[in-house]
């Protein structure tokens, strides 16, 4: 049973929000939020709804490129853009995925959002999180086991940005591996109800949400998959205090834009 005395049949086949809400679910995506709390997030938190979409440069309060065209790549606004990409690439080796581009926008505390890759299985994890570890990275939450029956680690990488890479898998079921089955973008949000609202409002298509705690919008296959959470849940799921100010460092340009969302992140058309 989930919290609250629900069944997981009541929330649908969305592994992403039965992850979210710290239910047991189907397969990998399940252990991409698993078992955070649901605080009521107070402050400024930036949210990033998924439909196809395509992040590209991340800097708070910089403009975007494209969202609801189909999902490409996630830029991130970094003070070193030669060291970021050399992390990333030794890392978690995301190829197009992820870029980088300078920024030295004031920002301080949690920025609002996190970055969750899915992987298959537990050995995936530790790979993936060691290399990182070596890389300059710090741990917010170690590798292990968690209650809802995955396993996840969550690090900050050397240039602010959070990052948990998890699984649904419980043990291995074949050879090590470093690949990456997916990417998620959560943004936390202040408002949920409001944020949605705007969202669709823009054309981008609600798969499943729960209440005022999450919300999940569509995604097609290889896309990089984007969500809504309470701020203080995610800060609380990823190891941070949900205190934050400055730039979001995380630009999104999308088809739906231009507009500025009501936690700040600003959207151009692409």
């Amino acid at each position: 049973m989930a919290r609250g005395g629900r069944s997981r049949a009541q929330f649908g086949q969305s592994p992403l929000q039965q992850a979210a809400l710290g239910i047991v679910v189907d397969e990998r995506e399940r252990a991409l939020v698993g078992g955070a709390g649901f605080g009521e997030a107070p402050g400024t938190a930036q949210q990033f709804a998924p439909c196809r979409v395509q992040v590209v440069q991340v800097v708070q309060g910089d403009p975007v490129d494209d969202l609801q065209a189909r999902a490409g790549a996630l830029g991130l606004g970094v003070p070193e853009p030669a060291a970021a990409e050399a992390f990333y690439a030794a890392a978690f080796g995301p190829g197009d995925k992820v870029r980088v581009r300078a920024s030295h926008s004031p920002t301080t505390g949690f920025r609002g959002f996190t970055l969750s890759l899915v992987v298959a299985q537990p050995s995936t994890v530790d790979s993936l999180i060691s290399t990182a570890l070596a890389g300059g990275a710090t741990a917010l939450k170690p590798a292990k086991k968690q209650f809802w029956g995955g396993y996840s680690a969550v690090v900050r990488a050397p240039d602010g940005t959070i990052w948990k890479v998890a699984t649904s898998a419980k043990k291995d079921t074949g050879p090590v591996t470093r690949d990456i089955d997916g990417i998620v973008l959560i943004l936390g949000v202040a408002d949920m109800a409001s944020s949605k609202r705007l969202y669709v409002d823009h054309g981008l298509a609600l798969a499943k949400a729960f209440g005022s705690k999450y919300a999940e919008f569509d995604a097609e296959a290889g896309a990089i998959k984007l969500s809504l959470y309470k701020r203080s849940g995610l800060a609380k799921d990823a190891g941070v205090t949900p205190e934050g100010a400055g730039s979001h460092r995380l630009v999104i340009g999308s088809d739906a834009g231009p507009f500025t969302d009501l936690d700040g992140f600003t959207w151009d058309a692409a």
